[in-house]
């Protein structure tokens, strides 16, 4: 069937029956908090800025980071917002009745204004009495206490005072009501969750919010920074405590529409509707785990290629998320009985739908559709050879029933199965794979570390340290110092610090001569031996649009951001953090200038070092 009728047949659909819509419950939502003293900002990229902890934008806390830690925000001390996150630790769940790699996340933060009350108390209006959730379909978690902390007593009361039943509120320890600090040291403080009583059984008598039955779904998180971790492992207060809340948009609407699963709400019914069409095959019975991959698999691919910041299918970070999540879907559809490319029709149906709250993905569709049609042609033309050897591989095991890494690595090396891939076949047939074995082809092939990767992509915020803030700034220098060499088409697509380097990605269509590369060193360098303070600006969009700044601008004018500006070579958008002046950088050297997708560069440099 073609792409037009499949649109017309998803357009044409019957209306689902919704007591509250996604867009409704994004306008109450934002309308309540904003009512309450909060400024909305905008949705940040998925790919987070110069921390090379996280892969993606994890939480709607993630770009915040730096005002979370004390910086002051250009909107004030009460904010609000619905941020898309993408998280890769819960890959294999996907498929389940609430487990999602895309999700939206509706959050309110307080930075040093209210406190617990105020925020439980909030929650709590917005649940039961903007939202209609009967107050006995909630249930709450409070921390318990330990010999360090003591138990969150005004928590429970807050609750108590609202509404919540003593019964209704259990008391857990750090693993479940504990958050932070990101590093060793830091903020951090106890949380208060809120769930959604599904009105399952109790599978037993210790049944609660932390059991993994079904009977709980979480749907809300207050965190309340209050305390600051020492390097000697004490406590201690902070004098400014912050308030840090986020709530899964897909979770609530199974709570306000009495879904049993996120792939009945009008979020996902558009792309199975559009899948069963193109498979003629309905969403059920054992096709019903391969629809659900393929609708949430693509749904989070086209967020990732539609991304003002977007990357590529490719073998490492990012790249390599994306081209497993393709993958997967392709080998879906094939146990579906469906050869021809689904991709780009499914992204069709997914750019239709949110285009008008995330208008980049329109901006970016022909963008996606290509990516989506150039890794379907290298991963459709050997996937069947590979399936064949793989099974030759399974067949052949010994008792052991695990396949070795250096096998695991051909099916990666010849046709381009990712491991995880690999692992899934093998898990369908009660099979292992010996990772440790793969792991080890890989570093001796000088590819990345899978597990590496998995590392960065399970949580973390930024190292905000000295020479990383450095490194932050010069990236500054070297944006503009590629816009002065190569032209005012150069823009960023991605970068990435550690504290030894700076990775900088940037639109260009072909290699930097030498020439090019010493000028562009030789401009940032310039810059650092004039010392030029950075200075800190804020202003709306629109000012920092007209005044010259570069950056990924939002279509919500009028906002107040911050703009970096270092006098006649450079001027940001940017969250920070960065050097006072440019002597602090020291030096700056290109260690290498490659390709890092089509139409995209990437260069790698250092800095000084020592105080």
């Amino acid at each position: 069937m073609n792409e037009m009728n499949v649109m017309n047949e998803t357009e044409n659909m019957d209306e689902r029956k919704v007591r509250i819509s996604w867009q409704t419950l994004r306008e109450k939502y934002i309308r309540f908090f904003t009512e309450r003293g909060h400024h909305e900002i905008p949705s940040a990229s998925l790919f987070p800025e110069n921390d090379p902890s996280v892969l993606f934008t994890t939480a709607g806390m993630h770009p915040l980071v730096p005002y979370l830690l004390g910086e002051k925000h250009p909107r004030g001390t009460r904010l609000v917002d619905v941020q898309k996150c993408l998280r890769t630790d819960d890959i294999d769940q996907v498929g389940d009745d609430t487990h999602l790699t895309f999700f939206e996340m509706l959050g309110n933060w307080s930075l040093g204004d209210y406190f617990k009350d105020e925020s439980i108390s909030m929650s709590y209006d917005f649940l039961t009495n903007h939202l209609e959730i009967p107050v006995e379909k909630l249930a709450v978690t409070v921390f318990e206490g330990d010999d360090i902390v003591p138990a969150d007593l005004e928590s429970k009361a807050i609750w108590m005072r609202n509404g919540m039943k003593e019964e209704q509120i259990f008391p857990y320890g750090r693993k479940e009501n504990w958050w932070g600090p990101a590093g060793r040291t830091g903020p951090c403080g106890p949380d208060t969750e809120i769930f959604y009583d599904m009105g399952k059984p109790k599978c037993g008598d210790e049944c609660g919010p932390a059991c993994h039955c079904g009977k709980y779904v979480e749907i809300w998180n207050n965190v309340f920074m209050a305390f600051s971790k020492n390097a000697d492992g004490s406590y201690s207060t902070l004098s400014r405590k912050n308030v840090d809340t986020g709530m899964g948009m897909e979770r609530i609407l199974i709570a306000i529409n009495g879904y049993r699963n996120v792939y009945e709400s009008e979020l996902f019914q558009p792309l199975v509707h559009a899948l069963e069409t193109l498979s003629g095959m309905r969403n059920e019975g054992e096709f019903e785990l391969a629809f659900r991959i393929i609708c949430e698999h693509v749904r989070a691919s086209t967020f990732l290629l539609g991304d003002p910041k977007a990357v590529a299918p490719s073998n490492s970070e990012q790249g390599y998320i994306l081209r497993r999540l393709i993958r997967r879907v392709i080998r879906m559809a094939r146990k579906l009985g469906m050869r021809e490319n689904i991709l780009g029709h499914l992204a069709e149906v997914v750019i239709r739908q949110y285009g008008e709250v995330y208008p980049e993905l329109v901006h970016n569709r022909d963008y996606i559709l290509e990516q989506f049609a150039g890794e379907y042609g290298l991963f459709a033309r050997t996937l069947d050879s590979g399936l064949k050897v793989a099974e030759k591989y399974f067949s052949g095991l010994d008792d052991t029933k695990t396949l070795s890494g250096d096998l695991a690595f051909r099916l990666y090396d010849t046709f381009g199965f990712p491991i995880e891939f690999t692992m899934e076949l093998a898990s369908e047939k009660g099979l292992r794979v010996n990772l440790q074995e793969f792991e080890e082809k890989y570093r001796q092939h000088q590819e990345m570390s899978r597990l590496g990767a998995s590392e960065k992509f399970r949580g973390g915020l930024a190292d905000d340290g000295e020479q990383t803030t450095r490194l932050h700034t010069a990236t500054h220098l070297l944006n503009g110092a590629l816009r002065r060499v190569l032209g005012e088409g150069v823009r960023q697509r991605g970068s990435n610090i550690t504290a030894e380097r700076l990775r900088f990605d940037f639109s260009f269509d072909r290699k930097l001569t030498i020439e090019e590369i010493r000028e562009v060193e030789r401009l940032v360098n310039q810059a650092i031996d004039e010392g030029i303070d950075v200075e800190c600006l804020e202003m709306t969009v629109e000012a920092a649009k007209r005044g010259g700044a570069v950056g990924v601008f939002e279509d919500r004018y009028g906002e107040t951001v911050k703009v970096y500006n270092i006098p006649g070579y450079s001027m940001e958008i940017c969250g920070g953090p960065h050097a006072k002046n440019t002597s602090e950088i020291k030096s700056f050297k290109i260690g290498k200038e490659e390709s890092s997708s089509a139409g995209v560069r990437r260069i790698k440099a250092t800095i000084g070092t020592g105080p």
